[in-house]
């Protein structure tokens, strides 16, 4: 699992969460297992990005927006196996979490 990096939006400190995230292409999404109302979401959105690692690679993620699972079909079938995408519909996953890498960064 990777872990993803976020700077709370109160406490201004580091917390490391690990997630269900995928990269694809440019862009890196994150299943949103309790919705886009949990804290590690919030702080997200609110610092305007994060970091992850994902498969041993860190990078940085900006530009977060939050899609239901209609409107990301085609990133989640190119960034997700078939098991998984079965598993977010017996989770009830509505949203995920998407990202664009930093050119250059990380």
């Amino acid at each position: 699992m990777p872990v993803r990096v976020q700077v709370g939006r109160r406490s201004g400190l580091a917390y490391m969460t690990t997630v269900s995230a995928r990269r694809t292409g440019d862009m890196v999404l994150i299943a949103l297992t309790f919705g886009n109302q949990s804290d590690w979401a919030r702080n997200v959105w609110a610092a305007g990005g994060c970091s992850v690692r994902i498969q041993g690679a860190d990078y940085d993620l900006t530009e977060p927006r939050f899609l239901t699972m209609a409107q990301a079909r085609p990133l989640i079938a190119a960034a997700f196996s078939r098991r998984e995408r079965a598993g977010f519909r017996m989770l009830g996953i509505k949203q995920v979490l998407c990202l664009r890498i930093v050119p250059g960064g990380r």
